[in-house]
C-alpha cells in the first residue's frame, strides 16, 4: 500500500430534505465532509494508507470528525486539536430545475488557525508517495496559503508527487486573489485538476475559438497550461451537463503525454447527492496514477467512481476499487447476488 497525505478542512454539513427550503426546515441531516478528506477517504477504500492533516476543536464535533475518518480507515495522527469551532456548511438540496445551494459558516474555524509551526512536515511526508491539496485551503487565510506553498515545496524536495485541485469557490474569494495564490504554487504541482473556466479566469489564458468543440477547447487549454507550467504531468476535469438537479451527464477528461483521453458519457438519472462527485473523480485519477495504470483506464475508472458517488448520501464515496469495477461491468441497476 502507498502512503498518501492530504491537507485541508473538514466541516460539519447540515442538509435539508429534498423539497424543503433551508429557512423553512425544522430538521437537518448531518454529515462530515471536505474536499481533501473526501479524496483521502476514497483513496483509503482503494487500498492506500491515507493520512489526513487538519485541525479541529477539542469538543464533541472534533471527536466526531476523528470517528468519521477512522471509520473509513483514514489515519488521524496529524489531525490536531485546538481553536474553538468546527467549520460548518448548510446544503439546501435541489430538485428538478431548482439548483442546490450552499451557505458556508466557517470563519474563525479551528482549521483556519493552523500554522506551519504546528506541523512536522519531515515526519508527515516520511515515505509518502503523494500529497494532495486544493484551492479551498488557499482561500481561507493568507497564512494557509503560505503553509500550503511550503508544504508543496517540501514534498517536491522529498520526491513526492504533488496534486492540486483548483476547486474555486466564488463565495470564498475573488478571481484576482485566487489567481495570484494559485499561480504561485503551480510550479510545484505534478497533477492538476482544472477546467475551462479556471484556465480563462484564473490563469488568464485567451479564450478558445467558439467554433471548436468542447473536447477541442479543453485540449487547447491544457496545451496552453502545459506551455506555461511544463512541470505539470497530468491535468484532468469533467464535462457535466445539467439537465436538472436530479439528472446530469458526466464525461471525464485526462491530459497526459500531450494527448487527451476521455471516458464514456455517463447518464446519471435520479441523483441522490451530487456533493463530493468531483472529489471521487479526483481520487479515481490519483489512484490510477499512483498505480501507473494506462491513462485511458484511469479516466474510465475515475469517471465511473464519480458517477457512482452520485448514488449515495454524504460527501464521501465509500466504494472499493472492486465495487467500482463491478459497477462499470454491470451499470444497469440489476441486483448483484
Amino acid at each position: 500500500m502507498k502512503k498518501v497525505v492530504t491537507l485541508g478542512e473538514i466541516m460539519l454539513r447540515l442538509s435539508t430534505n429534498t423539497g424543503e427550503r433551508l429557512w423553512q426546515s425544522d430538521k437537518l441531516t448531518m454529515h462530515y465532509g471536505g474536499g481533501e478528506a473526501n479524496v483521502g477517504i476514497s483513496l483509503s477504500h482503494f487500498g492506500h494508507d491515507v493520512y489526513f492533516v487538519s485541525k479541529v476543536p477539542d469538543n464533541t464535533l472534533g471527536r466526531g470528525v476523528n470517528r468519521h475518518l477512522q471509520s473509513h480507515e483514514v489515519y488521524t495522527d496529524y489531525v490536531l486539536t485546538g481553536g474553538e469551532r468546527l467549520g460548518t456548511y448548510y446544503l439546501e438540496s435541489g430538485v428538478g430545475k431548482r439548483s442546490a445551494k450552499v451557505m458556508y459558516d466557517r470563519k474563525y474555524s479551528s482549521f483556519s488557525t493552523l500554522t506551519i509551526e504546528e506541523l512536522n512536515l519531515e515526519e508527515i511526508f516520511h515515505e509518502a508517495t503523494l500529497f494532495h491539496v486544493s484551492g479551498i485551503t488557499l482561500s481561507l487565510s493568507p497564512s494557509l496559503r503560505e503553509l500550503t506553498l511550503l508544504a508543496l515545496k517540501k514534498a517536491k524536495e522529498k520526491g513526492i508527487k504533488t496534486s492540486f485541485d483548483f476547486n474555486y469557490r466564488a463565495t470564498l474569494w475573488s478571481h484576482k486573489e485566487a489567481s495570484e495564490a494559485i499561480q504561485s504554487l503551480l510550479p510545484y504541482v505534478d497533477i492538476c485538476f482544472c477546467g475551462e473556466l479556471d484556465a480563462i479566469h484564473l490563469l488568464s489564458i485567451e479564450k478558445a475559438a467558439e467554433s471548436l468543440s468542447e473536447t477541442e477547447r479543453i485540449k487547447y487549454y491544457y496545451d496552453r497550461i502545459k506551455e506555461m507550467y511544463p512541470n505539470i504531468q497530468c491535468m484532468s476535469s469533467t464535462f457535466r451537463h445539467v439537465i436538472s438537479a436530479s439528472v446530469n451527464t458526466l464525461q471525464g477528461n485526462l491530459y497526459g503525454d500531450g494527448k487527451l483521453y476521455q471516458s464514456k458519457v455517463h447518464h446519471i438519472d435520479q441523483i441522490v447527492d451530487r456533493v463530493g462527485g468531483g472529489d471521487a473523480f479526483a481520487a479515481g485519477v490519483l489512484h490510477g496514477i499512483i498505480n501507473q495504470s494506462p491513462l485511458q483506464q484511469i479516466i474510465s475508472f475515475a469517471t465511473a467512481a464519480s458517477a457512482l458517488k452520485h448514488t449515495v448520501h454524504g460527501d464521501c464515496n465509500a466504494f472499493s476499487e472492486e465495487e467500482i469495477l463491478e459497477f462499470v461491468a454491470n451499470e444497469k441497476g440489476k441486483i448483484v447476488r
